[in-house]
């Protein structure tokens, strides 16, 4: 069993920056990807970014060049650095943890872009 549990969300202007962090407990060993997923309200949840254990990185087209995710293995933890923020970026935020065949959820943090 993994526990996942985001933080860093909040309330920020468009061209604004946050950092999204995500720690891990539990069964921590050898967790080989963690990543980043997103769902605006009345939409399907998306994958933003992938980062895996020997740091290898995806992103979705939509957030290249603004967002960057991050692991320190050591701590268990992933982070999400968003820069450049729009409006379209406003979701509940999701860190996924992937071990041993399985996934694991956050309960999610809410981020939120205003003009």
């Amino acid at each position: 069993q993994v526990q996942l549990v985001e933080s860093g969300g909040g309330l920020v202007q468009a061209g604004g920056s946050l950092r999204l962090s995500c720690a891990a407990s539990g069964t921590i060993f050898s967790i080989n990807v963690m990543a980043w997923f997103r769902q605006a309200p009345g939409k399907q949840r998306e994958l933003v970014a992938r980062i895996t254990n020997f740091g290898n990185t995806n992103y979705a087209d939509s957030v290249k060049d603004r967002f960057t995710i991050s692991r320190d293995n050591a701590k268990s933890e992933a982070y999400l650095q968003m820069n450049s923020l729009k409006p379209e970026d406003t979701a509940v935020y999701y860190c996924n943890a992937y071990r041993a065949g399985r996934d694991y959820w956050g309960k999610g943090t809410l981020v939120t872009v205003s003009l």
